[in-house]
């Protein structure tokens, strides 16, 4: 854990942060996505949403996302509070990180998360621009070109168990590293 000061800043912005041994090829990648849909990638429509920010009020926002790649992965959470509610927040991240692992989401949030990924797969082409950079981004990786197609036809077919088991293979709550910017404590 460490601090960026800055006492400019009203509320603080936190990221919390965990590498990953698995790379973009891993079987489990897919799973992982889906339930960060139901978790935190998708805003409103998430559980930290509605922890977090509708029936706390701890935060002013909070978002999830994985980023993985050729050797490794990393996961990552940011939320901005006022700097007397980052801890508590903090522990409400970390209970529904538990969660994910210690139960199968429900059916209507895996669902809804189905839907949700399969609307971004076929947004993320949406442009020519986003088109050629879709190409270019698979080919970079070595994944095949027809990726969103193949990934549309995984999310399908994927189980709440799966989602399960590949949080709690791959999350560790513990090994979350934070970094604050904000106000020093005093």
């Amino acid at each position: 854990t460490t601090v960026v000061p800055d006492n400019s800043r009203v509320q603080d912005q936190v990221i919390l942060a965990e590498t990953l041994g698995m790379n973009r090829f891993s079987p489990d990648y897919y799973a992982l996505e889906l339930g960060n849909h139901v978790l935190g990638g998708a805003f409103y429509a998430t559980r930290l949403y509605r922890d977090l920010r509708e029936e706390t009020g701890l935060v002013y926002y909070v978002g999830s996302n994985f980023m993985v790649g050729k050797t490794r992965g990393v996961y990552m959470l940011n939320f901005a509070s006022d700097p007397g509610k980052v801890a508590r927040a903090r522990g409400l991240i970390v209970r529904d990180l538990r969660q994910m692992q210690q139960s199968p989401v429900s059916p209507a949030e895996l669902r809804q998360a189905k839907t949700l990924v399969l609307r971004e797969t076929s947004l993320a082409e949406a442009s020519l621009d986003k088109i050629a950079n879709g190409l270019i981004h698979r080919e970079s990786l070595g994944l095949p070109l027809d990726e969103p197609t193949r990934a549309a036809h995984r999310y399908i077919k994927l189980t709440a168990a799966q989602v399960q088991a590949a949080y709690k293979k791959w999350i560790d709550p513990a090994r979350l590293v934070q970094v604050t910017q904000g106000s020093v404590p005093k």
